[in-house]
């Protein structure tokens, strides 16, 4: 990775994008998603490094891998978004434009998906847009970073 590219983390569970209760979260897959972003980073001239676990230590040694020397990083943290401290104070290391992103919108959901931890360590926050939200935040990174 390099400071062009836009490195895209999604958390537990996403891969199931598309069968997972479609009702929340739509019909599109992860693939489907995967090529809304490359298309969107193509478009600002950036690159695209995409990735989905659903193990914690993995994410977080993502977003450690990317905390710097990259354009700009885009998390959907899934539901480690109201559970992991610990992605959290990784996250709190980034030093390029960083952000969270929701496919759902988070409050107006079940009471404990209303806090998140990542919040107040990325910059931008993108929260019930569907999967256009992905594209909102990498225009948005791509407008704010700094290399």
């Amino acid at each position: 990775m390099d400071s062009t590219t836009v490195l895209v983390l999604n958390g537990p569970n996403l891969n199931l994008l598309g069968e997972r209760e479609p009702e929340i979260y739509g019909s599109e897959t992860l693939a489907d998603v995967e090529r809304l972003c490359r298309a969107a980073c193509e478009a600002v001239g950036l690159t695209l490094e995409f990735r989905q676990s659903n193990h914690e230590g993995v994410l977080i040694d993502w977003v450690q891998e990317g905390r710097r020397d990259i354009a700009a990083l885009v998390i959907n943290g899934a539901g480690y978004t109201h559970t992991s401290v610990a992605l959290r104070d990784a996250l709190s290391a980034v030093t390029v434009p960083s952000v969270e992103v929701h496919i759902s919108d988070i409050h107006a959901r079940e009471e404990f998906r209303h806090h998140s931890y990542l919040t107040d360590v990325t910059d931008h926050q993108i929260i019930g847009h569907g999967t256009a939200g992905y594209v909102e935040a990498i225009h948005w990174a791509a407008s704010h970073r700094t290399a």
